[in-house]
């Protein structure tokens, strides 16, 4: 998905907001932000992944995974400007296209559409996480990484068994016996 395709703004409202636009390369394994920093941007992937983790009492906890096309950020330091209560790795090389959160703010007070935006945005990562909550009360382990394989089967098989069995809330052994039940 291109980020065009998904913000449809005006062309002066779009050439606001471009013009501070910054291009970015990451390796796999640096970081868009670290835990108690403060969040500025959003973030749209144009190529890579990235993993949301949290780390209590010594150990990381995997709680989302963003993929190509989609918007990845610190949300809650966003929205609230406190420090960030997650670390976003990127789990493979990377190119983002960052833009002040400021910006949008701006674009958000001018126009009813660019509001709507925003809105539609902020719904999407809503259901996103309303989605991925209801499948950690009700999916079984294997039922999850289904589902993970169906949206991105390419980038699931390149995820360390590590990160993955955290997000699953699993230990590393019952995913390896789950991915050997598929390849049987």
């Amino acid at each position: 998905m291109m980020l065009g395709s998904f913000i449809p703004i005006e062309n002066d409202d779009w050439e606001k907001l471009s013009a501070n636009f910054k291009h970015r390369s990451f390796k796999k394994g640096e970081l868009l932000i670290r835990e108690g920093e403060h969040e500025g941007h959003m973030n749209f992937l144009i190529k890579g992944a990235t993993r949301n983790f949290f780390t209590h009492n010594d150990k990381e906890y995997t709680i989302e995974f963003f993929f190509e096309g989609e918007f990845v950020t610190a949300y809650y330091s966003l929205i609230t400007n406190e420090p960030s209560l997650v670390t976003i790795e990127f789990i493979e090389n990377a190119e983002v296209i960052s833009f002040p959160y400021r910006d949008i703010e701006n674009l958000h007070k001018t126009s009813l559409e660019n509001n709507i935006v925003g809105r539609k945005m902020a719904e999407m990562h809503y259901i996103k996480r309303l989605r991925r909550e209801m499948e950690l009360l009700s999916l079984t382990a294997e039922e999850r990484y289904n589902k993970l394989l169906e949206k991105n089967p390419a980038m699931v098989s390149n995820i360390s068994v590590k990160h993955l069995s955290s997000y699953l809330g699993i230990h590393p052994e019952s995913l390896s016996r789950i991915r050997k039940k598929r390849l049987s």
